[in-house]
């Protein structure tokens, strides 16, 4: 390879193509759309499932199981994660657990898990504990605060503030 292969083929301000300019733009007559057939005709575009007339591959995998699109996500973090990034006496918060790039992404609610020793005092709030995170915990002397998740929608009853009096 030499260096001035490097940029071959690569053109910062590559001209669009302009169809249907006669026939020395070899883009002329037809405009790239061949002679007749589905492709040819005005406003038609092919959908990215579309695999030429045969069925897709989405409609020929059987589909199993059940997706809940309203499920909430739980974030897991473990002890032993918490132990290494914490100072004993510290107060552990999701604001905090960001910040320190433990919890990262979109999630509903927090969940802490009991793998690994805790060896420092610390102050957790999350919206879940397991029993065996909760053991350790209070064995180092630390506490565990439950956060209140979102409340469930209940069908058919307004808000309270939303009443016209």
């Amino acid at each position: 390879m030499n260096l001035s292969d490097v940029n071959r083929g690569i053109h910062k301000h590559k001209k669009r193509k302009r169809v249907g300019r006669g026939p020395g733009s070899g883009h002329g007559k037809t405009s790239g759309r061949g002679h007749k057939g589905q492709g040819a005709l005005a406003g038609w575009t092919a959908p990215p499932i579309f695999e030429g007339g045969a069925s897709p591959l989405i409609r020929r995998i059987p589909k199993r199981g059940f997706h809940n699109a309203w499920a909430r996500t739980v974030l897991a973090i473990n002890l032993s994660a918490l132990d290494g990034a914490y100072e004993s006496g510290a107060h552990v918060t999701i604001e905090s657990l960001r910040e320190k790039h433990l919890a990262r992404g979109r999630f509903d609610e927090l969940k802490i898990l009991g793998d690994g020793a805790l060896t420092k005092t610390l102050k957790i709030s999350a919206h879940r504990f397991s029993r065996s995170a909760l053991e350790k915990i209070q064995q180092a002397g630390g506490e565990a605060l439950v956060l209140e998740g979102p409340k469930p929608l209940t069908k058919g009853v307004a808000k309270a503030d939303s009443r016209k009096k």
